[in-house]
């Protein structure tokens, strides 16, 4: 069956716009054009707009959903256990944070006492599941399941006050880092302080730190645009900065000094 960009906008909820613009930036082209100028789809491209807007609801960016459907070998039944598999994970998220608000609620009333680590539980969880979504490819890729399950299982069981720590460790390692930016020397007092601030932010979240490990993240912050995007934007370059530093550090580290 064919649908014009009404009959498809109406029937999947997208509007006639979006859809439009989805050919323009060619994330959803239609399989033809009729004489008269109407864009025409068929099933294969109903079928994709199912797959666009899973992931939509998943929270992956166009561009992120455009490099997964155009990806060699792309498989339509393993993204649906995918979509399966996340969609458990947001439900069993929300889950969470409906128990947290009704577990405040009641201890606002005085009908249970709820402790700081049952306040931020379901926090912890949403995260790990951004973190997946935004990083769990390439982590993965890069250190293997193991060890991204076993970090996120240390993550989930902090307490608050080791979560206000990282917190706190990430906001005076962008104020160093910054600082030492402006200085341009990777190899000096101020950017190996802040590479210390940043092993020490590393260790809240993984017990299991080596300068390996270090030194992997600090490459995979230049190579990876979106890793790349997170310290430029405390200053253009300061990831390649950064990664530089690290390298530095971790080498003083082998060295002992």
């Amino acid at each position: 069956m064919e649908y014009s960009v009404n009959k498809l906008s109406k029937m999947s909820g997208v509007s006639a716009r979006t859809l439009r613009y989805y050919d323009e930036i060619g994330l959803l082209n239609p399989v033809r054009v009729a004489s008269s100028g109407y864009r025409i789809y068929g099933q294969a491209e109903v079928d994709t707009l199912q797959q666009i807007l899973f992931y939509r609801e998943l929270g992956f960016s166009l561009d992120d959903i455009m490099s997964l459907l155009a990806a060699t070998g792309f498989d339509r039944d393993k993204a649906f256990a995918n979509h399966l598999t996340e969609l458990h994970n947001k439900r069993e998220r929300l889950d969470t944070l409906i128990c947290n608000v009704m577990k405040s609620i009641a201890a606002m009333k005085g009908e249970i006492t709820m402790s700081d680590n049952d306040k931020f539980e379901g926090f912890k969880q949403s995260l790990i599941e951004k973190n997946e979504r935004q990083y769990g490819v390439e982590v993965r890729k890069k250190y293997g399941d193991q060890a991204v399950d076993e970090s996120n299982a240390h993550l989930k069981g902090l307490s608050k006050e080791q979560y206000d720590e990282g917190e706190r460790l990430r906001l005076m390692l962008e104020d160093m880092l910054r600082s030492a930016f402006h200085t341009g020397d990777p190899a000096g007092e101020l950017a190996q302080k802040a590479c210390d601030l940043h092993r020490q932010w590393l260790c809240v979240f993984n017990p299991k730190y080596s300068k390996e490990y270090h030194k992997g993240l600090g490459e995979m912050y230049v190579a990876d645009e979106r890793f790349k995007a997170n310290y430029d934007k405390i200053a253009p370059g300061c990831a390649g900065f950064l990664r530089d530093a690290i390298n530095v550090y971790c080498g003083r580290q082998a060295d002992g000094k």
